[in-house]
């Protein structure tokens, strides 16, 4: 362990991918919760509540059962896999794409909860006067629902990023750890421990307790 060589090459290989990973994955379950937020808390249909628990079931399953499923799912066997191979010319495994499909689901339920809150707490007689003077549904949600739930917004963007970044078990098994292609700083970790690769791993968990801390405490301070 002494004499552990560690390539900063190889320390910031984890990092770039990881941040890029959460970065296009944060985006894309931002605006998937703001979609799926709206609509649910403004329409009522039967069963309901079994789709609300279906978008919150990665929220308590094992990240590996999640994983296995995306892996069913978009695998060179489903139809979905087929036709992205069809389309891209490669599989869409074992790609950073994955990666990026894998954390928007499992962040998925718990940005869709905070934005789902904040869109609840938006005072709804303001709404009504908006429609009142002619405002469509879609101009009530960006100059009325989304301005007043700014800070819910705001923290949605960053829990996501946040867990983005830490996700483990899902990515493993549909993008897998290929060294710079898809290799984040979690998996990363869980190598260079079966490595025996210590201080590297020291290294990988300094930036994510730095980051997380860092993401934890603007949510916090916008909340607050």
């Amino acid at each position: 362990m002494a004499n552990e060589h560690i390539g900063w090459q190889d320390f910031w290989s984890p990092v770039l991918m990881s941040i890029k990973v959460g970065f296009f994955s944060s985006i894309i379950v931002f605006l998937l919760g703001i979609a799926v937020a709206w609509l649910m808390t403004r329409k009522r249909f039967f069963g309901k509540i079994i789709v609300e628990t279906l978008f919150l079931l990665p929220l308590v399953l094992p990240p590996t059962v999640v994983g296995f499923v995306l892996l069913i799912s978009i695998g060179r066997r489903s139809g979905f896999g087929r036709f992205f191979e069809r389309i891209f010319d490669h599989p869409l495994v074992f790609t950073w794409w994955a990666a990026v499909l894998a954390s928007i689901v499992i962040a998925f339920p718990l940005v869709y909860m905070t934005i789902k809150a904040g869109f609840l707490a938006v005072d709804k007689d303001l709404q009504d006067v908006a429609r009142s003077i002619g405002a469509k549904e879609w101009q009530v949600l960006f100059w009325v629902i989304l301005p007043l739930s700014s800070r819910a917004l705001v923290s949605a963007y960053i829990l996501g990023f946040a867990r983005a970044l830490g996700e483990f078990g899902a990515t493993l098994m549909v993008a897998g750890n290929i060294p710079g292609k898809t290799q984040t700083i979690p998996t990363a970790i869980y190598i260079a421990i079966d490595a025996n690769k210590t201080n590297l791993a020291w290294l990988w968990t300094g930036a994510t307790l730095l980051i997380s801390f860092l993401l934890l405490l603007l949510v916090y301070r916008k909340s607050n």
